[in-house]
């Protein structure tokens, strides 16, 4: 007992002398070198004596003063950053002293001109450039358990609604980049790859929404450029990440780098299963009497469940060599595949009059997915000016996505149909050849280049009947496609930094030359060539007190894609059918926007845009013969005013805030088969997000969003509303990360509806969605680099498709 009692006292009396132990003070005044004016809300960031590792981070007060408390005795180093100032590091070391006034700190304008306008903060999250917006994924601390898709819904400008459908600005017309070049990852199954590539990846996402000259044209809202984590340095170095999630299943993904001398090379490799889930569904179509009475005239429900499952891969490549310092030649590989079983049962009802018809159809098939991306580059530097670039670049992209269905019916009622099968494959290859410029002379850089894609897209479309017990060929249902587009491209830009003032002007000059063939439709053939010229503009200025206003200006271009162009008539679904429109044509558009950004202790950043597309892209319905039939045609006259408004903000030292809110008014007009539509309203995006960080090993999260109805031609959709809870947890010196993510806890799942409505006909389209999910992830980092690696600064964006559709 005595024992007991002396220890516990000894206990008692170590905690006492530790929590007594000294602490250090550190203090200071920060002015302008020219001026002598003190600077407040300037960031001072302290690390450890080294440098690696940072202690605490906060800012000066109004009067340029500062003051750093309870900090351990120990040796640091004081960063002062500021923008328009070059950055000052001071050692800062203490002995036998607890105080260290370094007195006052003068710091002096930076010789570089401002680049771009940021969160003043060691990571911030949001930073405002010249042409783009971009998130910086790794500064959020909920990247480590979550997916791409998830960091899509707290990017600015983005919106994702309950079946994971992205638009840019409320349009689904823009690209999804990833390292700044289209890719095949991407083509064909564009929700399936974000949902399954892991956010701690993810370097940031870029939302272009004034592309330069030197992009193509496609794209009426802009691009989305996912860049993806790279470290450059000498030696090696990799992460593990593996993840498991309910109800969607596990994934594991690698990430890695190494370099030797003059040669480095990089790459990511992925893959995952997602389980087998059953999620239930309703269609619902009411027709009305054509007399215009408003009385149904027939009614067709259907409800049913879908089961699906499958694998999935991905990987990239990325290789350099540094011949000298002027020549340098890269190279990349893009690869995935994925496999999917599907199976749906349909209970279905038909209501007309006097006529009832009923049916069971079972549809027993999957998809399929599989693309290639390989480039190379070849980078030639000048002696005089280490900018001066000439860059010649090559590279092939191939796409494959392929669909199969074997349909049969029971509980047959006036349904005479006979079972069938249908398959089709549709994909694209293209060849790319590129050449770029860049000319710097002194505060001027020109850029020019030209450029020609040729593509060829196809599709494969065959069926089968059941007849007599045995399935025969339908000649009806085979549809042979070629597309065959070519771009030319020239194009000419402009960069000048002044003071206070970045200019970006250029013009881009495309040519496009169509020749498709229906072959299975007696060879009828398709041609025809267009020339469009498309203008951009952007400006910034400097503004006292960290602020910067920016315009921008540029007309965009919109080519229809395979999956919109395809022939094949999707027949899995016998009464509600869908096709796409090889008639379609390239679409044009024009859009301004004025963007305000103040930084400081937080940032706060308002867009004002407005965005006129022409003869748009949309999915349009209409009843053929008591069978609706969704396509695509040019039917779409399309404006949208938004006001963005986003920011974050630092609420106290361990608890910050990020927040977006998006409000913009859609209007939609347009004709399509002898009748003009037209529909109109407000629409919102809004999430916000809390981070607490007690430690520097632990992270805490607090995140929702809303999202306010889709505006179609037709129709709509309705309100998503979602939130999330996270924790994460780092060991063994910030090498294992251990994190876990809750999203929507109130609710397991959630009813997706979109709805069209015209003087003939209501229909509705409702899916259930997993919406709570929980998901754990462990991290894992190794290796060791010290030096960069060289990438080339120009290389090919073939920007120019449709890949998406809607309003």
């Amino acid at each position: 007992m005595k024992k007991l009692i002396l220890t516990a006292i000894c206990g008692c009396m170590a905690f006492i002398a530790l929590a007594q132990a000294p602490t250090a003070t550190i203090k200071g005044l920060i002015t302008d070198s020219a001026t002598q004016k003190p600077l407040g809300l300037i960031t001072l960031s302290l690390k450890d004596s080294a440098g690696t590792q940072g202690i605490k981070s906060t800012l000066t007060k109004a009067d340029g003063s500062f003051e750093i408390n309870k900090l351990p005795v120990k040796h640091y180093q004081l960063s002062v950053v500021a923008v328009g100032y070059a950055t000052k590091t001071i050692p800062v070391n203490f002995a036998s002293a607890t105080m260290t006034d370094l007195g006052t700190i003068q710091l002096a304008p930076s010789n570089g001109q401002l680049k771009e306008v940021g969160v003043t903060a060691s990571r911030p999250l949001i930073k405002q450039e010249i042409d783009r917006l971009s998130y910086d994924v790794q500064a959020d601390p909920d990247s480590k358990a979550l997916t791409a898709m998830d960091m899509m819904r707290r990017v600015p400008l983005l919106s994702v609604d309950g079946d994971d459908n992205i638009q840019l600005q409320s349009s689904s017309s823009y690209r999804i980049f990833i390292n700044g070049k289209p890719s095949a990852l991407l083509a064909s199954n564009p929700k399936d790859v974000l949902r399954s590539m892991p956010a701690s990846s993810i370097q940031k996402i870029e939302v272009i929404t004034t592309p330069p000259s030197k992009y193509d044209g496609e794209g009426l809202a802009g691009i989305i450029n996912i860049i993806t984590t790279k470290k450059t340095e000498d030696g090696y170095n990799g992460t593990v990440t593996s993840r498991y999630s309910l109800p969607w299943g596990p994934s594991i993904n690698l990430t890695g780098t190494a370099k030797a001398n003059k040669f480095g090379i990089s790459g990511t490799y992925g893959m995952g299963r997602q389980r087998t889930n059953t999620m239930e569904f309703d269609n619902l179509r009411q027709t009305f009497d054509p007399a215009g009475s408003g009385n149904v005239s027939s009614t067709f429900l259907q409800q049913g469940t879908n089961t699906y499952g499958g694998n999935y891969l991905y990987s990239s490549l990325e290789a350099s060599y540094e011949v000298d310092t002027l020549n340098l030649f890269t190279g990349s590989l893009n690869y995935n595949l994925g496999s999917f079983d599907q199976d749906q049962n349909r209970f279905t009802t038909y209501n007309a009059g006097t006529f009832a018809q009923s049916y069971l159809l079972l549809n027993n098939g999957g998809f399929n997915w599989k693309g290639l991306d390989a480039g190379l580059n070849y980078q030639l530097g000048a002696k005089r000016n280490k900018q001066q670039l000439f860059t010649a670049s090559y590279r092939y992209s191939y796409s494959l996505d392929g669909r199969a269905n074997d349909l049969s019916a029971q509980e047959r009622v006036n349904y005479n149909v006979p079972d069938y099968t249908q398959q089709n494959d549709a994909g694209y290859k293209e060849h790319t050849f590129q050449l770029d410029e860049v000319y710097p002379i002194k505060g001027l850089t020109i850029e020019g280049g030209a450029k020609a894609i040729l593509r060829n897209a196809f599709s494969r479309a065959s069926g089968q009947q059941l007849l007599g017990g045995t399935y025969v060929t339908d000649p009806s249902r085979r549809n042979d496609f070629d597309y065959h587009q070519d771009v030319y491209a020239a194009y000419n830009s402009y960069q000048l930094k002044l003071t206070k003032w970045t200019f970006k002007a250029g013009v881009r000059l495309e040519h496009t030359r169509v020749d498709a063939n229906f072959i299975t439709d007696n060879n009828t053939l398709l041609k025809t060539s267009y020339t469009n010229v498309i203008p951009s503009l952007s400006v910034m200025h400097t503004l006292p007190n960290n602020q910067s206003l920016t315009f921008g200006y540029t007309s965009r271009l919109e080519r229809p894609y395979i999956f919109q162009l395809n022939p094949f008539v999707d027949r899995s679904n016998p009464q509600l059918l869908s096709t796409g429109n090889p008639d379609l044509q390239a679409v044009t558009g024009r859009l301004f926007e004025l963007t305000h950004t103040k930084t400081g202790k937080g940032t706060l950043t308002n867009k004002l845009s407005y965005i006129q597309i022409d003869n748009n892209i949309v999915n349009v319905l209409a009843l053929r013969n008591d069978t609706s039939v969704t396509t695509y045609d040019n039917a779409g006259n399309v404006k949208i005013l938004r006001w963005n408004i986003s920011g974050n903000y630092t609420l106290a030292n361990k608890l910050t805030l990020s927040f977006n809110t998006g409000l913009f008014y859609v209007w939609v007009k347009g004709p399509y088969m002898g009748q003009f539509f037209s529909n109109k309203g407000w629409r919102t995006n809004t999430n916000a997000n809390l981070t607490y960080k007690p430690t520097d090993t632990w992270t805490f999260g607090l995140g929702g969003g809303f999202n306010r109805r889709y505006i179609f031609l037709q129709g709509g959709s309705n309100d998503y509303v979602y939130s999330s809870l996270s924790a994460s947890k780092m060991f063994l010196n910030k090498k294992l990360t251990v994190s876990t993510v809750l999203s929507n806890p109130y609710q397991a799942r959630y009813k997706f509806t979109q709805f069209t409505s015209t003087p003939d006909l209501y229909q509705s389209n409702t899916g259930n969605q997993f919406y709570r999910t929980f998901s754990l992830s462990l991290s894992y980092k190794f290796g060791k680099l010290s030096s960069d690696i060289k990438k080339n600064k120009r290389t090919i964006n073939n920007d120019d498709k449709s890949g998406s559709n809607g309003n």
